[in-house]
């Protein structure tokens, strides 16, 4: 049976202001109905205290109460171009997918065809996953390879269904192996400035969650 972590992380891992005050001054103005998107964040690397915790394929995610979306986006042919960065979100506004859509995507070079490949720490709820779907199939040179950290809510039957209207849609879902955890930590986090770039820590038990959440995963779709 897979390894049940129940980390509690403090505000800073969680990307919460320490302050208990402003946290609450923050939840109240996401419960406002007219938000800007100013709770998606978008940059090139992330922290990597953000990577260790939010990323860690645990299958109880105390705590992981968002999504952070690594991207790479290639155009082929004669004029390659590629162009990469992350989005986090609050949970609260758009989530990070729909941002791409909305935000990354049509700033890309445009072309024939375009292969975007994310790193999620984890899979899309329901209504992203819709959303993938109609982009996949407005726009049939878009390739899209989701490789997910963890399963979101994989033992609920609307969800199993999301998933696989995915895989119709032509998205190729995977579950990251450590390997991929590796090639995140070395082209999306953060290295310390003036110190060597720091060779990726595997976390306990980060094959045999892979592995549980691949079964989980296969017998899905």
């Amino acid at each position: 049976k897979m390894a049940e972590k129940q980390e509690e992380p403090s505000n800073a891992q969680n990307g919460e202001p320490d302050n208990a005050e402003e946290g609450e001054g923050k939840k109240k103005k996401v419960k406002r109905e007219d938000l800007p998107p100013f709770e998606i964040v978008a940059g090139e690397r992330l922290p990597a205290i953000f990577f260790k915790f939010q990323f860690r394929n645990v299958e109880y995610s105390s705590g992981r109460n968002k999504t952070f979306l690594c991207y790479v986006v290639e155009t082929p042919g004669k004029e390659a171009a590629t162009c990469r960065g992350y989005l986090e979100d609050e949970h609260a506004a758009a989530h990070a997918e729909m941002a791409f859509f909305n935000t990354i995507l049509p700033t890309c070079q445009a072309g024939a065809r375009l292969d975007v490949t994310w790193y999620v720490s984890s899979s899309p709820c329901v209504a992203c996953a819709q959303r993938i779907c109609e982009a996949l199939r407005k726009n049939k040179g878009l390739r899209l390879t989701i490789m997910v950290g963890r399963l979101f809510m994989w033992e609920e039957a609307e969800m199993q269904a999301a998933l696989r209207s995915m895989k119709e849609a032509g998205c190729k879902l995977r579950i990251m192996k450590p390997q991929d955890f590796e090639y995140v930590w070395k082209n999306f986090v953060e290295q310390e400035e003036g110190e060597e770039a720091k060779s990726f820590v595997p976390w306990e038990d980060i094959q045999e969650n892979f592995q549980y959440y691949e079964e989980k995963l296969a017998d899905i779709l």
